[in-house]
This record gives C-alpha cells, structure tokens and sequence, in this order.
C-alpha cells in the first residue's frame, strides 16, 4: 500500500523544492531586471527626446502604461501594444507643446524578423514626425507586416487621443 503513494509524495516534495528555488532566484534577479529596464527607458528617452529632466507622471490612462513629462514642454507616452505578437511593440510616443508627435523610439519589439522588424527604422517612424490628429495615409502600412504596421498606427492614436483630451492635466502636473 506505501509504494503507491510513495510517488506522489515524492513528486510533490520535488516540486515544493524546485518551487521554492524559483522563489528564491526571482528574489535576488527582480531588482537586476527592473534597473536594466529603467535602463533601457532612459537610454531610449535621451537618444529620441534628448537630454533633460524627466519626471513620470501619477496618472493612468486607458492603454499607456505611464506618461512622463520632460523640461521642454513635451508629453511622452509609454505605450505598449499588439502586432503581430501580442504586446509586441512597446513604443515611447512624444508629443509637443503644439499636440504634434515630436519623437518615436521603440523600446522593446518582438515581431517577426525582417518583417514586423520594420516597424522601427526611422524612416518608417519619420512618417509620423508632425501629425497632429489619428489621420494616417497609406505609406504607413508596410507590406507584409500590416499587424505591425496597424499596431503603430493604433499607438500613435492612444497618444494623440489621450494628450488632446488631457492635454490640460498632463501638462499642468
């Protein structure tokens, strides 16, 4: 009758074992992962936007993870969104005192290569340098990465949609 359940326990001590080491190991990385993530923030924000004093913003709005204000006047808006992965494309969004896109830098993409990759060359980014409202115009969908494509595209209209309804309290705090 032992051998029976002798297995089962011994499954389940192994895995409160391997269990507890996990614990252990995200215990001692986390705080590694989140300073090279703010990292990564920062060296995208200084190469797009430049040098100046930011500051993150204790608002939240519908599909921006955080919104952070610079010296200069400028809104940046960290949003995350679908491609052809989903949440595949995590892009900083700036947007001027005047309410036009100043500046796009892609922080994180996990699109196909070579294709949904597309989406962050600057060329392609450039294109959305000075729109003021959600009107794109038919280069900025690249052929075989429509996915990507429409993922900035939808973007950059949380960006302009939320600053042109907030534009007051995000400049204000």
């Amino acid at each position: 009758m032992m051998k029976h359940f002798l297995p089962p326990f011994v499954l389940m001590a192994v895995c409160i074992i391997v269990s507890g080491l996990l614990a252990f190991a995200n215990d001692l990385t986390l705080p590694k992962i989140e300073k090279a993530q703010e990292e990564k923030l920062q060296k995208s924000l200084n190469e797009v936007f430049g040098e100046a004093d930011y500051k993150i913003l204790d608002r939240s709005f519908d599909g921006i993870t955080q919104i952070i204000t610079d010296d200069k006047g400028r809104a940046i808006f960290d949003i995350t969104v679908d491609g052809y992965a989903k949440d595949g494309i995590r892009t900083l969004i700036g947007i001027n005192e005047n309410g036009e896109i100043c500046g796009i830098s892609i922080v994180s993409i996990a699109e196909t290569a070579g294709v949904g990759t597309k989406v962050q060359d600057n060329e392609y980014l450039n294109k959305y340098i000075g729109l003021s409202s959600p009107e794109f115009s038919s280069d900025t969908i690249i052929t075989g990465a429509t996915y990507s494509s429409k993922g900035m595209q939808e973007a950059v209209s949380v960006a302009l949609d939320t600053y042109s309804a907030n534009k007051e309290a995000i400049i204000n705090e």
